[in-house]
């Protein structure tokens, strides 16, 4: 299985060998940016080092398999859990401890001593 949360190379958008593809799906930024940041930081001055780090990474980076991704939606959450994972468990976090709490609810109510309720449950025996 792929990590969802490793950077890839993205053939499928490449112009060349996908760098700039892979680096916008891995932050979601949009590819056109990541590309004219690539631009003009090799002509502000990068000149040797932008293209030498960008043919380490297209050495050195896996190809995205197909399908890693069942949809957009998918995407783009696992672009939110690269950005920021700590709101991301913060967020499973606060889910489960809803889920929990209605739970306690829900048991609170079946185990209280609500007659109208026992006779129901004893009338679907």
């Amino acid at each position: 299985m792929a990590a969802r949360t490793q950077f890839y190379l993205n053939k499928q958008d490449a112009k060349y060998k996908g760098v700039c593809a892979g680096i916008a799906d891995y932050t979601g930024i949009e590819v056109l940016w990541v590309r004219v940041a690539l631009i003009l930081l090799t002509f502000a001055g990068g000149f040797p080092w932008t293209l030498i780090a960008y043919g380490l990474i297209a050495w050195m980076a896996q190809t995205k398999p197909i399908g890693l991704y069942q949809d957009a939606q998918d995407q783009k959450f696992w672009q939110g859990v690269r950005a920021n994972p700590t709101r991301s468990t913060a967020e499973v976090r606060s889910k489960l401890r809803d889920i929990d709490r209605r739970l306690a609810d829900m048991e609170t109510h079946f185990t209280s001593r609500n007659s109208a309720l026992a006779k129901e449950i004893d009338s679907l025996r």
